[in-house]
C-alpha cells in the first residue's frame, strides 16, 4: 500500500480507528509519518492527530500492527497478533492476575508438581498399568504401581510433591 501522503513510497504506518461503526484509516510512509508528527508536535504540543480526528471523539487504542481494538477484544476474545498483549496490558493484566493468580510466566513446571498435574500423571500410570496388565508385562505393572502408591501417598500427605 502507498502512501496516502506522498504516494510514493510504501505506507509503514497504519493508523485505524473505529467509533461508533465509522472508520478512520491513515497510511503513510516512514519520512511522511515523521514530518507529520514533528508538525503536529509543534502545533499541539504533543497531541500527534487532531487535524485527522475530530477533537469530541474519543481516540480508541488500537494496536499498530494488526489494527484490532480493545472493543474488538471485548467482542470476541480474541486479540489479533502477539503485539496486542503489549498494546492491551494495562486492561489484560487485571483479567491474566484473575485466571491464573499471578501476571508472571515461568514456565511449564517439570514434573507436574501441582496436584492437579499429579491427578493426570497418576490417571497415565493407571491407564498404562491396565495395559501391561492386558500384555502381561508383569515387571512393568509392578513398577507402575510403585509409582501410583508414590503419587498417591504424596497426594494423601498434600505435600504437593510427586516423587
Amino acid at each position: 500500500m502507498l502512501c496516502q501522503q506522498c504516494k510514493k513510497h510504501e505506507a509503514t504506518v497504519s493508523y485505524v480507528e473505529i467509533t461508533n461503526g465509522k472508520k478512520f484509516e491513515c497510511h503513510l510512509c516512514a519520512v511522511c509519518y515523521a514530518e507529520l508528527k514533528e508538525q503536529m508536535r509543534k502545533k499541539t504540543h504533543g497531541e500527534v492527530w487532531p487535524g485527522f480526528i475530530p477533537s469530541r471523539v474519543k481516540r480508541a487504542k488500537f494496536c499498530p500492527v494488526c489494527g484490532t481494538t480493545y472493543a474488538d477484544y471485548e467482542k470476541s476474545g480474541l486479540l489479533g497478533c502477539t503485539s496486542c498483549y503489549d498494546v492491551f496490558k494495562e486492561e489484560l493484566l487485571p483479567y491474566i492476575r484473575r485466571v491464573h493468580g499471578k501476571v508472571n510466566h515461568i514456565g511449564k513446571m517439570y514434573g507436574n508438581t501441582d496436584e492437579h498435574g499429579m491427578y493426570r500423571r497418576l490417571n497415565r500410570l493407571q491407564e498404562q498399568l491396565e495395559e501391561a496388565l492386558a500384555e502381561k508385562r508383569y515387571k512393568d505393572a509392578g513398577r507402575l504401581n510403585n509409582e501410583i502408591q508414590k503419587i498417591k501417598k504424596s497426594i494423601d500427605e498434600g505435600d504437593g510433591k510427586n516423587g
